[in-house]
């Protein structure tokens, strides 16, 4: 890989910083007040894995249908679009105190995730005519991760510091207020893709692809409530994948389909998506775990840290720090090696880290200790992944390409949710009535799933094409895709 000027990254990156800063805070800013938005709605710790989990649908669902769309009609009128649908969602939550509409205005607020994959199209799009493009647009999404995580970080120190000292209301309205201003400042200064790919929008998929989710996360969600013993939420877990056939069916047969199914088999793709569904575990599903056992009081429940909203935060903005030196060093590191074995090692690192938080739970320095390194790895994966995806995919179909491995990623993480939410409410059956911590042995199972799948997509790594992800492929597609048109002798 070569070196990147930094006027070519200010050309393609430009105010994008400041809407990934603004995802940054909104992943950030709730979490070290989890624990406290359950006792203001009066539920269970392991209700919490609920917001994540339906956030995280609405996520699966939206996020390629807005990429197909970008790609269609412009990557910047889709990024308005969802920026709108989040704030309204964001300013509804402070008003309502029902758990059923507190749930319904977080996962509509799941919008923005479709951002940071519309942004790297966008960056794609604008570096077409620039001779380092994979290049320019694997340091550009670093940027843009980190200008996430500095977001995140400032979130969780804020939303840490203001919950142990304002009403919920207050600190709630917050970041809703940080996102009208982001709606203002992509309308004025973000600059649309030069040309949309035009087609035309696949509504039978989106349909098909919508029921077959819903119906999966239904049977996930219906299990925690019916109990392992109950066959029917396993039977509509079941329904819900044999939905991806029909699914999959329709879409071969569309000359422009809502996802072009066909990028699973390529030897570079492919890979790349079973990895981002295996991160999505970690990186989504493990967030709210990590929260509620920091706040567990450890003298009435025999462990967690018992920190207040603001060492959490802490917690959260090392791990967070952490992230961003892994998304700025893999560039470098990518470099020196290749953007293959950096992911391997990348994917490594989280595996790692999870798995010695079994052993390491017990104090506050070991707990950091172990997220610093599960940082390092998620940080690179966060920024290298829809960069490689936009390398390796055709040339009109790079927002679908980074779209699904958002969705992909989101997927993972909506079914860790489930599971996790699953495995916390295990021990609670058998507790006192009036407790509401999760059971450790329900944290131990969240840790080794993490660390066993960071682990297992490492070794998915190892069998991608050596020179994938890099300008060398991506020339070389070129010229062949030229041959094929007469266009080179």
């Amino acid at each position: 890989m070569k070196r990147v000027t930094l006027g070519s990254l200010a050309t393609v990156v430009g105010f994008l910083v400041f809407v990934e800063f603004t995802s940054g805070v909104l992943q950030g800013y709730y979490t070290p007040m989890l624990t406290d938005i359950a006792r203001y709605l009066d539920i269970h710790d392991a209700d919490v894995n609920w917001f994540e989990g339906a956030q995280l649908v609405i996520a699966a669902l939206i996020i390629p249908a807005f990429a197909k769309l970008g790609d269609m009609v412009g990557h910047k009128r889709m990024l308005l679009w969802s920026t709108a649908l989040t704030a309204i969602a964001s300013l509804a939550l402070p008003f309502t105190d029902s758990f059923a509409l507190f749930l319904v205005a977080w996962a509509l607020q799941g919008f923005y995730t479709v951002w940071l994959p519309l942004e790297i199209a966008l960056i794609w799009s604008r570096s077409r005519s620039m001779p380092q493009r994979s290049a320019v647009t694997a340091t550009a999404a670093g940027l843009l991760v980190a200008s996430l995580e500095l977001g995140a970080i400032a979130g969780a120190l804020t939303g840490g510091a203001l919950i142990d000292s304002l009403p919920l209301r207050t600190v709630l309205l917050i970041p809703a207020l940080l996102v009208v201003a982001c709606f203002v400042v992509i309308l004025v200064g973000v600059k649309e893709s030069p040309e949309s790919a035009g087609g035309r929008f696949d509504t039978v998929g989106m349909i098909l692809l919508s029921l077959a989710l819903v119906i999966f996360m239904g049977g996930l969600s219906y299990l925690r409530l019916a109990g392992a013993g109950n066959p029917l939420p396993w039977l509509l877990v079941l329904v819900g994948l044999l939905m991806l056939w029909p699914f999959a069916r329709w879409e071969l047969r569309q000359s422009d389909p809502l996802i072009d199914v066909r990028m699973f088999r390529s030897p570079a793709l492919r890979p790349v998506f079973l990895t981002a569904g295996l991160f999505g575990v970690s990186v989504l599903g493990a967030q709210a775990p990590l929260s509620t056992f920091a706040r567990t009081d450890p003298e009435a429940n025999g462990y967690g840290l018992g920190t207040t909203g603001f060492l959490t935060s802490l917690i959260i903005g090392i791990y967070l720090i952490a992230m961003i030196v892994g998304a700025l060093v893999f560039t470098p590191i990518a470099r020196r090696a290749t953007p293959r074995l950096a992911l391997v090692g990348a994917s490594m690192l989280v595996g790692i880290g999870f798995l010695a938080l079994i052993p390491l739970h017990g104090t506050y320095a070991t707990v950091v200790a172990c997220m610093v390194v599960v940082g390092l790895g998620s940080g690179a994966l966060v920024a290298a992944l829809p960069a490689a995806a936009a390398a390796a995919a055709p040339a009109a179909q790079t927002g679908v390409a980074t779209g699904l491995t958002n969705s992909v990623k989101t997927a993972g993480g909506a079914i860790a949710s489930a599971t996790f939410g699953i495995a916390l409410a295990a021990g609670a059956m058998g507790s006192a009535a009036e407790s509401t911590a999760a059971p450790l042995a329900g944290y131990f199972t969240v840790w080794a799933i993490c660390g066993i799948t960071a682990l297992i997509s490492a070794g998915l790594l190892i069998f991608v094409p050596k020179d994938s992800f890099t300008d060398q492929r991506v020339d070389a597609e070129t010229i062949a895709q030229d041959s094929g048109r007469g266009l080179v002798g």
